[in-house]
This record gives structure tokens, sequence and C-alpha cells, in this order.
């Protein structure tokens, strides 16, 4: 009997650190698309500036 409460509490406890393995994967995973994304956005945003044509009266 003690051996099963050891076992379930074991099992419980690896369910946590999987968990929080995940979700702490997931936060560093959101990070690097942020920063990522508000590359490419000024990256477009100063490239496309450049090709611009301005139109001469």
């Amino acid at each position: 009997m003690v051996m099963k409460i050891i076992g379930a509490i074991i099992l419980i406890w690896l369910a946590f650190v999987l968990l929080g393995w995940v979700f702490k994967a997931l936060g560093t995973l959101l990070l690097v698309a942020a920063v990522v994304t508000v590359g490419a956005i000024a990256y477009g945003a100063i490239k496309g500036k450049a090709n611009q044509r301005q139109i001469k009266p």
C-alpha cells in the first residue's frame, strides 16, 4: 500500500515537471518569435523606404 502511494506521488511529480518544462519551452519560443517578428517588421520598414520613388512636380 505504501509503495502505491509513493508511486502515485512520483507520477504526479513527474507530470508537474513535464508540464513545467513544456510551459517554459513555449515561453521561450514565444519570446524568440516576438523578437524575430519585430526584427522582420523593422527590416521591412527600413528596406521599404529606400526603394520608394518620389514623385517630382
